[in-house]
């Protein structure tokens, strides 16, 4: 089914359930935003900058989400003084769990996924963003030459999904540019990766190949024998 015209006039009547009409997203924002009208936010909507979803009578359903992405857009006007072109450039790395920087390129977040101690099941949780990264971005986030990552990539030790990195691409880059301080090479990290590999394979006999409730538990449980079983073998003071 065609998109409808986001120009074309709102149907009449009261707004649908389970998302804001149009007349209700106007008052929301003029609290905050005193000269934003209706054509304004149908303007930014045929702009690409928000995608409020349509019944098949046509009204337009607004969500939470795009109303922050609406006070977004215009606070970015009013404060900033930003092209919409810029916005969207900003959006589009919000989309992909980047923070926009006010000049330069986006960046990561500082803070990522860790597994300090004994992990539990939240840190192999999914995220609510996950990151998207390009490779010069995943590069600049992990601050490790792009030789590494080559080499990392070729060992099967960071996968792109797509043209894109996940945050955990980071962490695994980092740790074996610490790895290879002590002259760990990724291709002596290769077992490394059997082991992860046949960790997932355990917990998908249990749960199957989706994420489950159990995932999150099995995955931290794995981890916690693998870190035990590794400290059991070191040699003792």
């Amino acid at each position: 089914m065609a998109r409808p015209d986001p120009s074309a006039p709102e149907p009449t009547g009261n707004a649908p359930a389970g998302g804001l009409g149009i007349g209700e997203v106007l008052q929301l924002l003029q609290a905050e935003f005193a000269d934003v009208t209706i054509s304004k936010i149908r303007f930014l909507e045929a702009e690409g900058l928000v995608t409020p979803a349509r019944t098949a009578s046509g009204y337009r359903k607004f969500s939470a989400a795009d109303l922050d992405r609406l006070r977004y857009v215009l606070t970015a006007q009013r404060d900033q003084y930003l092209p919409l072109k810029v916005i969207k450039e900003h959006l589009g790395a919000i989309d992909r769990g980047l923070q926009p920087a006010a000049a330069g390129p986006p960046v990561a977040p500082n803070s990522l996924p860790q597994t300090p101690g004994q992990p539990v099941a939240e840190d192999f949780g999914a995220a609510s963003t996950e990151l998207q990264l390009t490779r010069d971005e995943l590069r600049a986030a992990a601050d490790v030459p792009s030789e590494l990552l080559d080499e990392l990539e070729s060992h099967g030790l960071v996968v792109a999904s797509g043209n894109h990195y996940g945050g955990d691409a980071i962490v695994i880059a980092q740790v074996a540019a610490a790895l290879a301080a002590y002259g760990l090479e990724p291709r002596h990290l290769r077992a490394f990766r059997t082991a992860a590999d046949r960790e997932v394979g355990l917990i998908e006999q249990v749960t199957g190949p989706r994420r489950t409730e159990q995932t999150g538990e099995l995955a931290a449980l794995t981890v916690r024998l693998h870190t035990a079983l590794v400290r059991s073998r070191l040699p003792r003071s």
